[in-house]
Parts: structure tokens; sequence; C-alpha cells
């Protein structure tokens, strides 16, 4: 198993692919179990992204790649609303709720940190809220980019506000 940030435990049989997108190059993890992550082009200086890369094997053909370039691809058509992909997301159990309830948010809607803590049950929590969202690391796929500040303001994106902004206009006009 390798350690990486978002993509804590891989195991031995994770392979990659980049796809191009809207939003910038997006690299793809995943393994015969699923979808494990998807980074984002500012990840690729991260000294823990390259060393991972490195241990990985770059593959096209790999089903589950095949499948997430396609759904991403419709999703930036404006063409598909819902993912139908096996993920594989891990983290602590505060941040697998967290993720989950952002699943439960409907394509081209929003909600505050705030709002998301206190669906999973404490309203308090906010803020480790958005530590877990932070953490997420399926983006897009497992909405984080449909999170915003109690102000209505855009806060915190791992592939940064421009390209949050990007999927939420993507979603409002679709």
């Amino acid at each position: 198993m390798k350690r990486i940030r978002t993509a804590r435990l891989l195991p031995k049989d994770a392979t990659y692919a980049e796809m191009n997108s809207p939003v910038g190059t997006l690299t793809l993890i995943t393994s015969g179990a699923g979808l494990h992550a998807i980074f984002w082009d500012v990840d690729c200086d991260s000294l823990d992204y390259k060393k991972m890369i490195l241990t990985l094997t770059k593959s096209q053909n790999d089903p589950i790649i095949l499948e997430t370039k396609k759904q991403l691809t419709e999703y930036f058509q404006g063409k598909r609303k819902v993912f139908d992909l096996p993920l594989v997301p891990q983290g602590t159990d505060f941040q697998i709720k967290a993720w989950q309830q952002l699943l439960k948010i409907s394509y081209g809607s929003t909600i505050s940190y705030g709002d998301q803590a206190e669906k999973m049950g404490n309203k308090n929590k906010a803020r480790a809220v958005g530590m877990a969202n932070r953490a997420n690391p399926i983006s897009i796929i497992i909405p984080c980019h449909r999170v915003i500040g109690c102000t209505g303001d855009l806060v915190g994106f791992a592939g940064g506000l421009d390209k949050k902004t990007y999927l939420l206009e993507l979603e409002k006009n679709c």
C-alpha cells in the first residue's frame, strides 16, 4: 500500500491516467475496486504526488478509467448530472460521513458548511466539515464544490476558486 494526502492507501493494482478537461488536467487514480482519487493540476507540484505517480502504472485501457473519463466528459458537456461509478474514498469515519452527505447535494444546488454539518447531526461542526471536504479525494464526482460559505461566498476548494466557480456556473447553466 502507498500513502498520499487524499489517496491514503492505494492497493498494489492501482493505476492512473490523465484527462484534459475544461478545468485543467485531471489525474484519475483507480484500482480493481473503483475510483480512488481525482487530482487537480495544482496537485502535480506536490512532492508526495510526484513520488506516488512514479510507483503507479499509467493505463489508458483500465475499464474504470475509461468509464470515469466518459462520465466526466458528459458532465462537462452538460449531459450528465449524476455519476454512476464505483467510488473508493478513504478517510476517517467523520470524513466518510461528510463525503456521503456531499453526494446528497443536488446538481446545480449549493449549501453552506453549516448546513452540511447540521444535516450530519451537529450544526456546530461547520469547521470540521470544511476540513473533511478539503480532504475529499474524489472532487467533482463527490461534489464538494457545491458547498459555499454561510454568506454565499465561494471559499475553500482544492482545485482553486476559479475551478469551483467554473463548476458551479456549468451546473447553473445546464
